[in-house]
């Protein structure tokens, strides 16, 4: 009977059985628990999300994205997206200025990674920028709020019996799904009566009803959940590209891993937003 060889796991791979500091998929400790905890952050935007869809389509009217996002810097209106537009490529370009920054890592560059980053920080910075004049907009000029939300749209067709000379003119008709704007002035709201040209209701004056409580709260709450996200993230990009500046992870001769696990997060923080974008803004 032929004898059988057996070799022992060290034989084998030349290591003990109970060795530590095993990289598991070849990635760090470091690497492997930020892609946990994205992982799990994920799950956290993917419940928000699936929450405003399930709370939209139960709704008889929604306001309409190309009516509510139509301000621009400057003066300009009814430019319906143009603003966030922007806010998206200033967010996008730095997620490639992220890329520089961890592929000058990678070659031991020290200036490099400094001034990549420096630009991530800046395109972050703007980022937010842009977020908090479009709130102030729709709070301090549109007045929404999480409880109140002047943007709508019309369940019935009619013909807007007054208006201000300006977003609605006097005699003009709409047809069902049109988007209209309760005013604010002088601390009181201005609701536009209509009368209905259809329907059991035919010939009857309405008033314009507030639209549905759900939008501004769960604008504010998702769009402020991804804002924090990214002030964390241009937190953490100081400390670390300051860290760099300093010449801190020199001597670890690593590629600069510190870099590139704060790019995983601005990656992941970029790419949540494309999903905040499509459905508030697109959809």
């Amino acid at each position: 009977m032929a004898d059988v060889a057996v070799h022992t796991h060290e034989e084998l791979t030349g290591k003990k059985a109970w060795d530590g500091a095993a990289k598991p998929f070849g990635a760090s400790y470091g690497k492997l628990m930020m892609w946990y905890f994205l992982l799990s952050d994920a799950f956290t935007f993917a419940g928000f999300l699936i929450a405003y869809g399930a709370l939209r389509i139960s709704m008889p009217s929604w306001p309409v994205p190309d009516f509510v996002f139509s301000t621009f810097p400057g003066g300009f209106h009814h430019k319906p997206l143009y603003f966030v537009t922007v806010m998206t490529f200033v967010l996008l370009f730095s997620s490639f200025t992220m890329v520089r920054a961890v592929q000058e890592g990678q070659r031991e560059n020290k200036g490099g990674v400094v001034f990549w980053m420096a630009l991530t920080i800046i395109g972050g910075l703007g980022f937010l920028g842009c977020q908090a004049w479009e709130w102030n907009m729709l709070i301090g000029k549109e007045h929404m709020t999480v409880t109140k939300n002047p943007f709508g749209t019309h369940v019935e067709s009619g013909t807007y019996l007054e208006g201000d000379g300006h977003e609605i003119k006097a005699g003009d008709s709409f047809k069902a799904g049109d988007s209209y704007l309760i005013h604010k002035h002088n601390g009181e709201w201005h609701q536009l009566p209509y009368k209905v040209t259809d329907g059991p209701d035919a010939g009857i004056e309405k008033v314009q009803s507030f639209g549905p409580k759900a939008f501004g709260a769960l604008f504010f709450f998702i769009t402020g959940f991804h804002g924090f996200h990214v002030l964390s993230g241009v937190i953490f990009l100081i400390i670390i590209m300051v860290n760099v500046a300093t010449g801190l992870y020199v001597e670890r001769r690593n590629g600069y891993e510190m870099v590139e696990k704060i790019g995983l997060y601005w990656h992941f923080v970029d790419l949540v937003w494309v999903f905040v974008f499509l459905v508030f803004y697109l959809i």
